[in-house]
């Protein structure tokens, strides 16, 4: 029988679950041991993302890119193989892991909102937080015949009960963001300052978020906190036996940081820009060389899932503007 633990907010246990000591990010196996995303885990996915970032450097002429929440190296790694005169800087949780590629630097991070005391003054930087915010964790409130209340969780159980009032800032961001029928909402306000921390470090250059999200017009009224370990979503329970996600507040992140140029936009489209039209394997490649004949069937299908209506083609992609560089 589980014994019930001593219940806390669920920022503070979704922080001690992911980023802890013994905590699901720090785990041998990596995200990818539990999920597929379009940096990692998903056949030739990350081939295709790395050429869209490889792209976006060098439209806009930068020179370094920073991979922030990078896993273990898998796209930080693709991004340097394909144009080695790039500097490329991953981040994360863990230790440098073996397999990353040689010319990659990595900084560790102290996880979740955080970031290394290091990571400043970036310049002619593409700076990638790909399927970060998602992770940065926040305060979960229900609304109770139409007033917020904190939810606390024990730990073990994932059995939540009812707390207090938000703080004054967190009824702020509910009030202007979670809209009139929500019932229960991820308090965005981590993510928004999280996402205003990492733009604020790149003096010259473009962030990108790009993230599972909702806007205002079609916030989920339940929420979007949920978990997956092995593969399967599954009940959170911030234990550390699984990953803790919910999905970001994209018209709160642009509105985090006005001046810096903000665009919201639609992976299916940036893929399209940045990677062209879709192209069919072509058929004459069966006959003389069967073996790339697969190789780009197998890349044609993941493109049409990266670009899928209601799938990876609705991720967010957020871009910020910092100093001069792009507007060039």
């Amino acid at each position: 029988m589980v014994v019930d633990a001593e219940p806390v907010p669920w920022q503070d246990a979704w922080q001690s679950a992911l980023y802890g000591p013994q905590g699901f990010y720090r785990r041998a196996e990596g995200p990818a041991g539990h999920f597929a995303t379009s940096a990692q885990g998903l056949p030739h996915g990350t081939a295709l993302l790395a050429r869209a970032v490889v792209t976006l450097a060098r439209r806009h002429g930068l020179t370094h890119v920073v991979d922030v929440g990078a896993g273990r190296g898998e796209l930080a790694s693709a991004v340097a193989e394909l144009l080695p005169a790039l500097r490329v800087t991953a981040v994360d949780v863990v230790d440098r892991p073996p397999g990353v590629a040689p010319s990659v630097g990595w900084v560790r991070s102290p996880g979740g909102a955080a970031l290394p005391d290091s990571l400043t003054g970036l310049g002619d930087a593409l700076v990638l937080a790909h399927e970060w915010l998602d992770v940065v964790p926040c305060t979960v409130a229900t609304r109770e015949d139409g007033v917020w209340r904190v939810l606390t969780v024990e730990p073990r159980t994932g059995h939540e009960s009812v707390d207090g009032p938000p703080s004054a800032d967190e009824s702020a961001w509910l009030d202007r963001w979670a809209g009139p029928s929500a019932l229960r909402a991820e308090v965005g306000i981590t993510r928004d300052l999280a996402w205003a921390d990492l733009v604020s470090r790149v003096d010259d250059g473009l962030v990108l978020a790009v993230d599972y999200g909702h806007t205002l017009a079609d916030r989920p009224p339940e929420g979007t906190l949920t978990a997956y370990r092995h593969g399967e979503q599954v009940v959170p329970v911030p234990d550390g036996s699984c990953d803790l996600t919910a999905h970001v507040a994209v018209d709160a992140l642009a509105a985090a940081t006005p001046g810096a140029g903000v665009r919201v936009l639609r992976q299916r489209e940036v893929l399209e820009d940045l990677l062209g039209p879709p192209q069919a394997a072509p058929h004459d490649l069966a006959r003389s060389d069967p073996t790339a004949y697969l190789e780009a069937l197998a890349e044609q299908s993941t493109r049409r899932e990266l670009a899928a209506r209601g799938g990876l083609g609705g991720f967010w992609w957020v871009l910020a503007e910092r100093g001069t560089t792009v507007g060039a």
